[in-house]
């Protein structure tokens, strides 16, 4: 299964981006994590089915109603043990 690594830039934090990132990722079956970054950002690790990641990274292009993305950026990563999905602080 595919690992990425995603850092998604823009109006993201304060907008409920990691909560509903991790209700994304708990319903598809998504495995990893989500944290805000010192500059502003969101981070987020995900593993799962190549169609599933492929669908969450849409809705990270979007993420929830108030957040404004203006750049997502992809890197497929070495395949990692990961199990359930959480939020880091």
């Amino acid at each position: 299964m595919p690992t990425v690594h995603l850092l998604i830039q823009g109006k993201v934090q304060g907008v409920f981006y990691r909560t509903s990132a991790k209700q994304m990722a708990d319903a598809m079956g998504i495995t990893g994590w989500v944290k805000n970054t010192g500059e502003g950002h969101v981070e987020i690790l995900a593993k799962g089915d190549e169609q599933i990641i492929e669908e969450y990274i849409k809705w990270c292009k979007q993420g929830p109603q108030k957040a404004v993305v203006t750049n997502l950026a992809v890197t497929k990563k070495d395949d990692e043990p990961l199990s359930g999905f959480a939020i880091l602080r």
